[in-house]
């Protein structure tokens, strides 16, 4: 754990010489910064298992990507919790990671129903219709995660 903290000191040191004004925004929202990273990092572990489960090990592609698809959600719970929202807490972690499979969930059943209305019934081109849905998504997933999933304890 420490190498991967030399690193992220030794990667923000590079930032803040090298882009001062963009350090000072990203500092400000240092945890909707966290939170898009984080989610790419899942999205990225997502595709790569996928890519190496099914295209490299030729792993029956269903269960590749339900196998991606669960390391990645494992991915985002851990570096939302720890890192974006730096709750460390350890005896309410099930209880997080209950309502975090709620929130996904949720998600979900919104982007199939979306993607209906969105692609189906008015037309919408899918990958705008998919771009319009994820965005929605991101903002009600950071304000559950931050009001309720993983929010302070006084």
């Amino acid at each position: 754990m420490a190498v991967f903290y030399k690193i992220y000191e030794s990667f923000k040191i590079r930032i803040r010489n090298g882009f001062p004004r963009f350090y000072g925004w990203a500092e400000k929202h240092k945890d909707k910064v966290k939170f898009v990273i984080a989610g790419a990092t899942a999205a990225g572990t997502n595709f790569v298992l996928l890519i190496l489960l099914h295209g490299v090990l030729e792993f029956d592609v269903v269960a590749s990507a339900v196998a991606a698809f669960i390391v990645s959600f494992f991915v985002s719970f851990f570096l939302q919790k720890f890192w974006t929202f730096r709750d460390n807490r350890r005896d309410v972690i099930y209880r997080q990671m209950f309502f975090y499979v709620i929130v996904a969930l949720i998600g979900i059943t919104a982007t199939a129903a979306g993607i209906r209305v969105l692609v189906v019934e008015l037309g919408v081109f899918y990958v705008l219709a998919q771009a319009m849905i994820g965005v929605c998504l991101a903002i009600g997933n950071f304000l559950a995660y931050k009001m309720i999933i993983f929010r302070e304890r006084k």
